[in-house]
């Protein structure tokens, strides 16, 4: 089953418990998603629809914005709505793979830099393309920046 078939049986799921704000985060997800596609065909790609590797990069960006939203729902007072972006946040992540802890982050830089054969910080692109490819969605590119930056310092 795909990213997407599952969230479409989820979205009728939602409907039929009447679960008000499962249905409409993955009514979000699921314009995200056209957004996304209609954007690739006027890029000129021939498939119809995005892998669902191109997807776990787009919920990682909708997490990212929760995550924005939060801290700044939470410096404004605004606790009710820090907590509807809290639940939302919580939905996508449901649909994405197991985020990877600190050490297994660094043990896993470590392992690409060892076979892609990086000894400099001008070699960061090849393990960061690599890091890309392999564990899309399941680490946070932002942070393993200087992660990599760090190992290769």
């Amino acid at each position: 089953m795909t990213l997407r078939d599952k969230l479409n049986a989820d979205l009728k799921d939602a409907m039929k418990a009447g679960d008000k704000r499962k249905l409409a985060t993955i009514r979000l997800m699921n314009a995200a998603i056209k957004d996304k596609d209609i954007n690739a065909r006027t890029d000129g790609h021939d498939s119809e629809k995005l892998p669902d590797s191109a997807l776990m990069d787009l919920f990682a960006k909708m997490v990212k914005q929760r995550q924005d939203s939060i801290a700044a729902f939470e410096q404004g007072g605004r606790a009710e709505l820090a907590q509807q972006e809290r639940e939302e946040m919580e939905i996508i992540q449901s649909y994405m793979p197991k985020q990877l802890s600190e050490d297994e982050t660094k043990a896993a830089i470590q392992a690409i830099i060892t076979a892609v054969g990086a000894t400099t910080v001008k070699d960061m692109g090849k393990v960061m393309a690599e890091l890309k490819a392999k564990y899309s969605g399941q680490i946070d590119m932002g942070k393993a920046g200087g992660v990599v930056k760090s190992l290769l310092g």
